[in-house]
């Protein structure tokens, strides 16, 4: 299976500053694993869009999977009480 590349919408930046470091090295790797395997066990797609879901503890990574291009686009990164607002 080929390897997708990652990209970041430029307001995942700001997403990230609201993230204390310790869970945001972990995120990142998440994030980073996303290019071997887009859809982990555990994905949720959302409803009504051609994004998805997953979840690290108590932050959610959104994001789209462009399987033509081989590229993965993370949309928002955030508390899961903070994501969907």
């Amino acid at each position: 299976m080929a390897e997708y590349k990652i990209y970041f919408k430029e307001s995942v930046e700001k997403d990230f500053r609201a993230i204390p470091k310790k869970d945001l090295r972990k995120i990142i790797v998440r994030i980073q694993a996303l290019a071997n395997d887009p859809r982990p066990h555990g994905h949720e797609k959302l409803t009504g869009q051609e994004r998805y879901r997953i979840r690290h503890g108590h932050y959610r990574i959104v994001y789209s999977v462009q399987d033509k291009e081989f590229t993965v686009w993370i949309v928002k990164v955030g508390h899961r009480k903070d994501i969907y607002r």
